[in-house]
């Protein structure tokens, strides 16, 4: 995987001590370990969802076929209820073998036919139904299981990425029999295989898990269970320095780790790396004057990354200048090569000046623009009051509009925006899950600039499905370049990751995404 090969430098440390010796001490069982969650999940639903607001609390309750484990540093793809797999010499067919000893929490038993239901839901959803990364999966032709612990995914074409696909921390696998009866079951019902029971959810107060008996490592969980707290973020480091809550594991600004770090003493353990996740706003090209190239081109100009960079990251997780990936990750564009598109110019004022001419020629001199952004407040609301200024500086005018979770969800899916808060966010680096955000909408579920572009569409499925590696670089730097030069979606800055939690937590490390990690299986409390 791309990001082993990027370690982070002073990645853990206690406020008044070391942090590397927790790793030799023996697992403690018990406690409820209890964290703060700055939003909620608009669907419980983890195939709808793409949000950390579901997979923070929920994501422990299910299982995947493979799973991402190990330390920001050296992350690996492992087997979660796979217990092996084969990958056929000509990349057309993925065999997994499964364990013997999973069960559902309703006590039924998983088998084969319930991974085959689950990723057909995926690939195919049924009338109803959201998927999300429906494109991801559609180089699938068939799924076979020949036996109750076996299942066959035979292939169009090669896919470069199946593997890391395969374990994504989305592709929860829900009970084939219960989809059967209502497809719209894992919508409505928390079902699944993995080490924590839903016990309950009480919207805009907590939602509650307990330890699974029945779990398919006989060992584990340690922990007796956890309760998540929806708050809102400026409650989050009162809530860990007063004791309500034990972490927030999305992540905090540099004064709330100061704030944190100097209360607690060495209470306080920090954490901290770049981030698989950037801000960006997209535009809705379905309404004029945002069809025109030249007018997204412009907005996107307007922007100085660069000085931002240095403005944002004192006061938010903003801090990484970069174009479709992560900084540092093989495959992005080299700096030298970023400078020359749009909106990413190292002299700001020769880019407003073209700003200015491109607004003019399109006719859209004066421009007035309704953004809409959701209420988190960090990084949104500054990254928000950063754009408007910027484009102030034009000639344009933006109405700043913030709405809830699942309001803000909404909005993307129904194009109620002129401009939308957006951004690129999975679970790994790797090229297919950051383009899926680029694609025409439809080819892509997740993209909600409403565009269609055969070019990028093509340039997709050619890089996903080369299987040499300098031909994939290349086919990838032509995506990012033509996608950042149409300007669809413009990112903003990438974000930089701190968690800061209580020394008693053990077990959990930190990684790239603040969408894996959470399974809660080896976590456990030192109290």
């Amino acid at each position: 995987m791309a990001f082993m090969n990027k370690a982070i430098a002073g990645a853990c440390f206690l406020a008044l001590g070391a942090c590397g010796a927790a790793h030799a001490q023996t697992p403690k069982a018990g406690g409820i370990l209890k964290f703060a969650v700055v939003a909620e999940p608009p669907s419980i639903d983890c195939h709808a969802v793409n949000t950390f607001a579901f997979i923070h609390p929920a994501r422990a309750h299910y299982s995947t076929l493979l799973a991402f484990k190990g330390s920001y540093a050296d992350l690996r793809i492992v087997g979660d209820l796979a217990t092996g797999w084969e990958v056929a010499p000509d990349g057309l067919s993925y065999t997994f073998r499964l364990r013997d000893n999973v069960k559902f929490h309703d006590g039924s038993q998983l088998t084969s036919e319930d991974v085959k239901a689950s990723y057909e839901r995926i690939i195919d959803p049924p009338a109803g139904v959201v998927s999300l990364r429906r494109a991801l999966y559609q180089d699938i032709k068939s799924i076979e299981t020949p036996d109750a612990r076996t299942v066959v995914f035979r292939m169009k074409f090669p896919n470069a990425s199946m593997l890391t696909h395969f374990a994504s921390p989305w592709n929860c696998i829900y009970s084939a029999a219960r989809l059967r009866e209502d497809p719209q079951f894992p919508a409505k019902t928390v079902l699944g295989t993995g080490a924590f029971e839903f016990v309950e959810y009480k919207k805009g107060e907590s939602w509650k898990a307990r330890r699974f008996d029945g779990y398919f490592l006989k060992d584990r969980p340690y922990l007796d269970g956890y309760q998540a707290f929806f708050v809102k973020g400026s409650a989050v480091a009162s809530g860990i320095i007063g004791g309500q809550f034990d972490a927030e594991f999305r992540g905090r600004t540099p004064k709330e780790r100061d704030q944190i770090v100097d209360a607690m003493k060495h209470n306080a353990v920090v954490v901290a790396g770049p981030w698989v996740t950037n801000l960006m706003f997209s535009f809705n090209t379905q309404r004029k004057p945002f069809d025109d190239v030249r007018v997204r081109q412009a907005l996107t100009l307007a922007v100085d990354r660069w000085g931002g960079a240095a403005m944002l990251g004192k006061i938010s997780v903003l801090k990484h200048v970069s174009g479709m990936f992560r900084p540092g990750y093989e495959f992005g564009l080299p700096r030298a090569e970023l400078e020359r598109i749009p909106g990413f110019w190292p002299d700001i004022e020769k880019s407003r000046a073209e700003a200015k001419r491109l607004l003019a020629e399109a006719g859209a001199a004066n421009l007035k623009l309704r953004l809409v952004n959701r209420n988190l407040g960090d990084p949104h609301t500054p990254a928000a009051i950063y754009l408007i200024d910027q484009w102030r500086r034009i000639g344009v005018e933006a109405e700043h509009v913030q709405l809830e979770t699942k309001a803000f969800y909404d909005a993307h899916a129904g194009g109620n925006f002129d401009v939308v808060m957006d951004f690129i966010s999975d679970f790994a680096d790797d090229p297919s899950a950051q383009f899926d955000k680029f694609l025409s909408a439809g080819k892509s579920a997740q993209s909600v600039s409403r565009h269609t572009d055969v070019i990028l569409d093509d340039l997709f499925d050619r890089q996903a499905r080369s299987i040499d590696p300098m031909e994939r670089r290349m086919l990838v730097r032509q995506f990012e370049t033509r996608g950042l030069a149409q300007a669809y979606s413009a990112p903003i800055l990438w974000w930089d990751r701190t968690v800061v939690h209580h020394k008693r937590i053990k077990g959990w490390e930190l990684h790239p995404s603040h969408f894996t990690g959470f399974d809660f299986v080896d976590v456990w409390l030192d109290q």
